[in-house]
Parts: C-alpha cells; structure tokens; sequence
C-alpha cells in the first residue's frame, strides 16, 4: 500500500469564467518585446506572386471551358470588338480557350484542335474579314462572280465544323460580307438562332453587344453550354 503522507496534495486553480464567446481586442504581451498586430509578417514579393496564381487558378476552376475560334491577325477596330465579347464570356462564368494563345499540344494542327474542342463544353466563332478576293478564273466555266468579296480565316471553317461534329454548342459571330457563299458561313447551312453579324462599316462596337439581337443569341448560346456542361459532368442515375 502506499503510504497516504506521501501523496502531494494539487492545488486547483480557479478558472475565470469568461462569456461564451470573447473578442481580443489585443495580443498578451510576451516576454522581450511586446506582441502587437503591427509585427505580423508581409508576403514577400514571391510570396505575394504565388498567392495571385493560386487565385487565378481558383477563378478559373469556377468557370466553364469554351472554345473561341478566331484568328490572329486583327486591325485595331477587330482587335477592340475581340476583347468585347472576351470580358462578356468571362462575367457569363466561362473561360475562353483559343489556339495558340491560352494553350498549345505537342501534336499536329487538326489534333491540336480536336483536342481543345473535345475537353470545351460550347464554340462561339468570330470570323473577321481578312482577304479582299476576286475569283479570276474558274476550271469549268465561268467565275461564278466578277465582285470582290472578303474571305476569313480558313480555321473559321474548321474549328466550328468540328464542334457541330461533337455535338456542342456554337456560336457563330461574322464580320459582314465575310464568307457569305463559302462554307459553314454560307446562307441557310447553319440556324439562324446560333447566327449573327457585325455590320463593321455602320455599327460601332457598343452598338453591337448593346444590341437585343446580340443579348438574345449569347443568352441562349450560355444557356446550352451549361446544359450541355450538365449533360456531360453529371454522373449517371441508378435506380436500382
């Protein structure tokens, strides 16, 4: 047995009896220098760079993928109506992707493109003028028109024909006069809802996106992409 004189008696401290919830008002002073919310580090600039990177990532993990099909070589006032619809895409919780710009596969063109266009869930196109032609000759017969007219950027027939191909949802947006009997861009081949144009010579950019036709288009162009972003993330239903 053990002996009960041996055993050291504990003191118990009373415990302040504080509220369900106290708010420090300042730190407690610790032995040195005094403790103040003034000596709380700052990020470094290295730190301060990795902390916008990782907010950017998270921005864009909220925002649904979409392939913008365009070309590269604008003038001032196509490069002024291209960012338009950039900043419209981006407050509509989607991330525009486009070649080579946002991103790049160490493969050929046409697999470079199937590839971003298999992983967006819709396509919105914008085919500017680029080429002012006029056919000369033609192999059988005559040139089926003497009038100059402008052609666009041969990936603006491919990139779109490729995504009606898998099936998502596109949007076609044109310079006017552009591509009118050529291709996917030709009256009547493709609906006249997911089709619209830019009238450069009379329309200034406002006008445009200000427009109710333009509203209505990118309205229901969203919409289906979400549908469809739903349609192809959702897991499937058992109701067994």
């Amino acid at each position: 047995m053990s002996n009960p004189k041996n055993k050291v008696k504990t003191q118990q401290i009373p415990m302040k009896k504080l509220s369900p919830v106290s708010i420090i008002s300042e730190l407690p002073p610790v032995r040195g220098n005094a403790r103040t919310s003034s000596s709380v580090p700052k990020l470094t600039h290295n730190e301060k760079d990795t902390s916008s990177a990782i907010n950017e990532c998270v921005d864009r993990a909220f925002r649904i993928p979409i392939f913008l099909s365009t070309t590269n070589t604008v003038n001032d006032l196509q490069e002024q109506f291209l960012n338009r619809p950039i900043a419209e895409i981006e407050d509509a919780l989607l991330f525009p992707r486009t070649l080579p710009v946002s991103e790049q596969y160490p493969e050929n063109i046409l697999t470079n493109i199937r590839r971003l266009v298999f992983s967006s869930y819709g396509l919105l196109a914008i085919n500017f003028q680029r080429f002012f032609v006029q056919i000369l000759q033609s192999n059988v017969g005559g040139p089926p028109t003497s009038t100059p007219f402008w052609e666009g950027s041969t990936f603006s027939q491919i990139e779109p024909a490729m995504a009606f191909q898998f099936g998502i949802p596109i949007l076609l947006v044109r310079e006017t006069g552009t591509d009118v009997s050529n291709g996917i861009w030709a009256g009547g081949i493709t609906p006249l809802n997911i089709f619209v144009d830019w009238d450069s010579e009379n329309q200034s950019v406002e006008d445009f996106f200000n427009s109710v036709q333009w509203r209505e288009v990118f309205a229901y162009w969203a919409a289906e992409v979400r549908g469809n972003y739903l349609l192809r993330t959702e897991p499937m239903f058992n109701n067994n």
